[in-house]
């Protein structure tokens, strides 16, 4: 498995990266935001919000314009210098690793949205955030973790297709190796042949309760798509937790 560690870095701060993932837009953040703060009904006085792997920042400006303070962290360089456009007075930017992190304050949401974990090899680093997030969450603070619901997805792989984005071909397929799901991706630019891949892995209710517990992170709800639907293990999309830190 060491033949992925670390494949994001330089993956997620690829221009090609941008380029397949152009369809995730604003509109669509702004319905699921909308929706889920709506939901929560968080006060917007001396409240902070943290948007861990925010990527290009389209959740923390959405978060933003609720009128919240907001702050977006990620590991791409590329992806903040892009979202660094947005910054205002309540919206801030910051490189960092979710595996570890420490802000000067304490924050009463962290949110982790559209698959944004489960990269790493080593289950004590999948750990690891969590244990971070609880660090840096106040007490009672809220943490909403947004994931793939893995007993569905894994249940239609593999597959293949053909993605067609500005200029480019790529060509996907997905399957299941060794506990991650594998997306495997090529495509052709300027006469030469670029290879990625992507792997997440396949980490079911259970597990996330296992790492929720060993710090001290209660679940408190469970949503099944960006609607907030309840939670259905064979035909949920996504597996939505929302989870509070433990009062000490």
């Amino acid at each position: 498995m060491s033949k992925h560690t670390n494949w994001f870095k330089d993956w997620f701060n690829s221009h090609y990266y941008h380029i397949l993932y152009n369809h995730r837009d604003y509109s669509e953040a702004e319905d699921f935001i909308s929706r889920l703060f709506t939901y929560l009904n968080l006060s917007k006085q001396n409240s902070k919000v943290l948007d861990l792997a925010c990527g290009k920042g389209r959740h923390s400006i959405q978060i933003n314009r609720l009128g919240y303070d907001v702050v977006g962290m990620d590991l791409s360089e590329e992806s903040i210098k892009y979202a660094n456009k947005f910054s205002n007075d309540t919206l801030h930017f910051s490189t960092g690793d979710m595996r570890d992190f420490t802000f000067p304050y304490k924050f009463n949401l962290i949110v982790n949205l559209f698959t944004s974990f489960g990269y790493f090899n080593d289950e004590i680093d999948n750990q690891q955030v969590i244990n971070s997030i609880e660090q840096n969450l106040g007490n009672n603070g809220l943490l909403v973790l947004d994931y793939l619901n893995v007993v569905k997805t894994v249940s239609s792989l593999p597959t293949k297709e053909k993605i067609k984005k500005e200029e480019l071909t790529f060509s996907i397929k997905k399957e299941v190796k060794n506990g991650f799901i594998e997306k495997d991706i090529s495509f052709s630019h300027n006469q030469n042949n670029h290879h990625y891949k992507e792997f997440v892995k396949v980490i079911d209710l259970p597990v996330f309760e296992s790492y929720f517990k060993n710090a001290g992170i209660e679940i408190i709800e469970l949503f099944g798509d960006y609607q907030l639907n309840p939670f259905n293990l064979r035909e949920s999309d996504r597996l939505i937790l929302l989870a509070r830190k433990k009062d000490v």
